[in-house]
Formats: C-alpha cells, sequence, structure tokens
C-alpha cells in the first residue's frame, strides 16, 4: 500500500513548481514583444544589461546574467553574427573578451527598454506588483543553499 504524501509534499504545493511555471510563463509573456526585433529573451537580457554597463567583458557580463562561459559564449557568438554586438579583446588585458553594442542594437533601444512595461501591461502587474515580487525574487535568490 503507498502511503499518501502530506499536502504540502504536493507538487501544486511546491514553491519551486511555482517559481518554475512563472519563470517559464513570464518568459513566453515576452515572446510577441521581443520577436518583432528578432530577440530572444536571453539575447533581450545581453542587451539590457549592455545599455547599462557596456563595453563589459564576457566574464562579467555572464556573472551579471548568471550565465556561466559555456553558456553566454555561443549566445554571444550568435548575437555578434546577427550584427546586434561586437566582440574584441581587451586592449589592458589581452585575456578578456570585451562586448559592445552595434549601432544596429541601439537603433532598438527605445523598443527594448519599453519591453518590461509591456510585460507587466499583458500581466496586469502594477509597478508596486513588481518591484515587491522583484525584491522577494531577488531575496530568495540571494539564499546561500549548503
Amino acid at each position: 500500500m503507498v502511503a499518501k504524501s502530506s499536502s504540502r509534499r504536493r507538487l501544486d504545493k511546491q514553491v519551486t513548481f511555482a517559481l518554475y511555471g512563472a519563470a517559464s510563463r513570464m518568459v513566453k509573456a515576452h515572446t510577441p514583444f521581443l520577436a518583432p526585433m528578432n530577440l530572444t529573451f536571453p539575447q533581450f537580457l545581453v542587451l539590457i544589461e549592455l545599455f547599462e554597463n557596456a563595453p563589459c567583458s564576457v566574464g562579467a557580463l555572464g556573472a551579471r546574467l548568471g550565465m556561466d562561459t559555456g553558456s553566454i559564449t555561443p549566445l554571444l557568438k550568435r548575437m555578434e553574427q546577427a550584427g546586434r554586438i561586437s566582440r574584441s579583446r581587451d586592449p589592458q588585458d589581452e585575456r578578456k573578451v570585451l562586448v559592445v553594442l552595434t549601432g544596429e542594437s541601439e537603433l532598438l533601444r527605445d523598443a527594448i527598454e519599453a519591453v518590461p512595461d509591456q510585460v507587466n501591461a499583458a500581466c496586469k502587474l502594477t509597478d508596486d506588483h513588481s518591484e515587491m515580487l522583484r525584491r522577494e525574487l531577488d531575496a530568495l535568490g540571494r539564499t546561500q543553499v549548503s
């Protein structure tokens, strides 16, 4: 006979399952706004970060986005081939590769920077609710699990 699991162990009661589903739906919510610009969600994140911090080393960009070099390098290579970014060696430290925006990406800046507000509106999130969720998720993300 199989014992019934407690209600808090059920999948639909798990915080991790709710976060997984919400993250997936939020990424999908960006698609109608990013598709006309031929951008994927990870490419969008790269561009948003570069609007604030370019030039940026590949390592720093990966750290900021929570991506390891095995994930970010192919992403940046595809973005470079699409004319969205440019990569070059840092003249002060040849070991580092710097990433900068191209003129094409700069032309899309206003449209790209409008996407978060468009997604919030589509999801019916107020600015206050969005900020509260961001703070809670940031705090959860900083939790050290040993």
